[in-house]
């Protein structure tokens, strides 16, 4: 009989213990799930968002920040429905966090056109996220799953704000928290090579010993 979520737990603040089974390697994709159809209503709505977004005078158009919102709100959503109904896929953890990396890249592209971010950090974070993919590929097709840490989820947390934000206000504190966002996300990438760069050598090993 399953274990009852605790409500930390259901709301993603508990993230103790290991991932679920049916999100490693080696298991069906199983794509038709709730939370995958979420990820792809959210995968669909980053087109209509940079049409939109692009085609307003400033940046700064109230349905393209809306339809952004959604987006980013979507990633706790599916996260969310997935805990509630233990409707896990291998598809889902890793498709995830990759229309996590177009919607910030969308959004990014989005404020540089419209200088609403930093035009440093924006370039420095397009070359993380492209870093990131590169590396999680790299990690997939040696054993490595994408093990996401506090570190990144603060740093998802304060870019996607920034960039939700910069739509709405043009506050300097928003550029501010932006810019940590972006630092927080270098960091964590480079935990995750860390860690990466560990399962590889550990799973090495047994195999140069036969």
């Amino acid at each position: 009989m399953p274990q009852r979520l605790s409500r930390r737990r259901l709301l993603g603040l508990d993230r103790s213990g290991p991932e679920p089974t049916q999100t490693r390697a080696g298991q069906p994709l199983r794509p038709f799930t709730i939370p995958n159809l979420i990820c792809y209503v959210r995968l669909a709505a980053i087109p209509v968002f940079c049409a939109i977004a692009f085609d307003s005078g400033d940046g700064r158009d109230a349905l393209a920040s809306l339809i952004f919102l959604a987006i980013a709100l979507g990633d706790l959503l599916d996260g969310f429905v997935a805990r509630a109904t233990g409707q896990y896929s291998r598809l889902g953890a890793l498709l995830d966090p990759v229309v996590d990396r177009l919607t910030i890249l969308a959004g990014a592209a989005v404020c540089w056109h419209f200088e609403l971010l930093p035009r440093w950090a924006i370039a420095l974070l397009a070359l993380r996220e492209v870093t990131t993919l590169a590396l999680s590929y790299y990690g997939l097709k040696h054993g490595a799953d994408i093990e996401i840490t506090w570190v990144g989820r603060i740093a998802v947390f304060l870019i996607m704000g920034g960039i939700f934000w910069s739509m709405v206000l043009d506050w300097t504190i928003i550029r501010i928290g932006f810019s940590v966002g972006v630092i927080l996300s270098i960091v964590a990438t480079v935990l995750y090579v860390r860690e990466a760069r560990r399962h590889v050598q550990t799973s090495v090993q047994p195999s140069r010993s036969d």
